[in-house]
């Protein structure tokens, strides 16, 4: 996948290669896909209201896939570049306009530009094919929230996170979860949260040794996110916690009996659940004045305006969801010539 486009700029969009010809493209599924991640849905994503609908260039002929590149693109509709002409000389704290300019020497203000999380559409239009594929495979993938500032989920409900304005996996925390956004929301601030992605039906052998693992490489995609500032495969973080006796999988003919490694063992899927935890910061488009630099190295206070999400893991979740199926499709692919017996059972044909 590569991606084009910036935040207002006139579209946003996507090139999505290595499609195998012959799948079917749902056009209908993926722009449930989109709904599920564009603005201005409730008052807990930001009021920016796109229509974010999916026009499919190439790569497609009567419904299906070509093997030709997809190209996909999603019009900008709805920008409004003059709340930023108070900023376009200073650098908003937490946001990448200093690293930009310094590395380039130019940057595009009006909302980030290419920096901003309206890039991230792309990545949901081009992981909603990858989802199609891989349901072919019975691979499916879910995602929800499990955690908004310090109010965490105590279960998973992948069904409920599906309904929930806030993709809540627990419908006993999503009341609290709410009102901490809406709380952020109010004081001119923001929260941070976190995701939960889970993909079943993953066969045993994704993923390469050493360079190229499947938890590796879904930490890399992950962490690509805008505003995700840590992952976890599994039992993640709490691994340093635990002895070996406790921290391994003990496996039996009916399975593991236990899910601490994520469903990867050495890099490679172990035909358990594959589950990844992302970690999103706060929004750093807050409404509070905050002390920065401008372009000329002078101190001064950043006011921001505009419309922006006060919670950004929220629809962060879904982008998190594609970026899964992207990785796990990529993977697949990869891993049909695994075996020499494999290569010449194809090519008997």
């Amino acid at each position: 996948m590569t991606t084009f486009g910036e935040s207002h700029g006139p579209a946003i969009g996507c090139v999505l290669d290595g499609v195998p010809a012959g799948l079917e493209i749902d056009e209908d599924f993926i722009q449930a896909e989109m709904d599920r991640r564009r603005p201005g849905r409730n008052a807990y994503a930001t009021a920016r209201k796109e229509a974010d609908r999916v026009e499919i260039l190439s790569g497609v002929f009567e419904g299906r896939s070509t093997g030709t590149p997809i190209a996909m693109v999603i019009y900008n509709t709805n920008q409004k570049s003059r709340d930023y002409g108070n900023i376009k000389d200073l650098f908003r704290p937490g946001h990448a306009d200093f690293t930009y300019w310094e590395k380039y020497g130019i940057r595009d203000y009006r909302g980030g530009g290419r920096s901003s999380a309206r890039e991230t559409a792309a990545r949901v239009a081009a992981g909603a094919v990858a989802k199609l594929m891989l349901k072919k495979l019975g691979i499916e993938i879910h995602g929800g929230i499990f955690k908004i500032g310090d109010i965490e989920a105590k279960a998973f409900d992948f069904d409920h996170a599906r309904e929930s304005e806030i993709f809540a996996l627990d419908k006993e925390a999503e009341e609290a979860q709410k009102a901490a956004v809406i709380a952020a929301k109010e004081a001119h601030d923001s929260i941070g949260g976190a995701a939960l992605v889970r993909a079943t039906g993953v066969p045993v052998g994704l993923g390469e040794p050493i360079y190229y693992k499947l938890d590796a490489v879904l930490a890399d995609a992950m962490m690509g996110i805008n505003a995700v500032k840590g992952v976890e495969i599994g039992e993640g973080v709490h691994s340093a916690e635990l002895t070996g006796s406790r921290n391994n999988d003990e496996m039996t003919r009916e399975g593991f009996l236990s899910h601490h490694a994520g469903g990867t063992l050495g890099g490679i899927s172990s035909g358990d659940v594959v589950e990844v935890k992302v970690y999103f910061k706060p929004t750093p488009s807050i409404f509070k004045p905050m002390r920065t630099l401008d372009v000329h190295g002078e101190e001064v206070t950043c006011e921001l305006k505009g419309r922006h999400d006060p919670c950004v893991a929220i629809r962060g979740s879904v982008v998190a969801e594609a970026m899964m199926a992207l990785v796990l499709a990529d993977m697949v692919l990869l891993n049909m010539g695994r075996k020499m017996e494999d290569v010449e059972q194809y090519y008997a044909r």
